[in-house]
């Protein structure tokens, strides 16, 4: 299984697209100082954590047809939009299931959105 995996990774189309967002990432943080998390994605689960706001309007995307929901997951002045998948290989897949989500909106998927 070891030397199928090393094949496999050997022989597969060639990308560069994960290392240019997790530069293009850290240059984000790099220039701007980093925000807080969004009041939504804060944890929920401690007494007193309802009065301040943590959790409201959290989406859960498991929830939600195709496991997918539009979110914003990056604090406020956050770039995103990080990862930009190229045409090569599986990426080619990856770019149109994003731009099928409308991944149009700095961190909403991953990446920011959400990314």
């Amino acid at each position: 299984p070891l030397a199928e995996a090393t094949l496999y990774i050997a022989t597969a189309p060639k990308s560069n697209s994960a290392y240019r967002a997790i530069n293009s990432a850290l240059e984000d943080v790099r220039r701007n100082r980093p925000g807080p998390v969004p009041p939504h994605l804060r944890d929920a689960s401690y007494k007193g954590a309802e009065k301040l706001g943590h959790g409201k309007g959290y989406k859960y995307p498991h929830d939600h047809p195709g496991g997918w929901v539009e979110q914003r997951y990056l604090p406020e002045g956050a770039g995103g939009g990080y990862y930009q998948p190229g045409e090569r290989g599986y990426e080619a897949e990856v770019r149109r299931r994003l731009a099928g989500l409308g991944r149009s909106q700095p961190g909403a998927a991953g990446g920011g959105g959400s990314d």
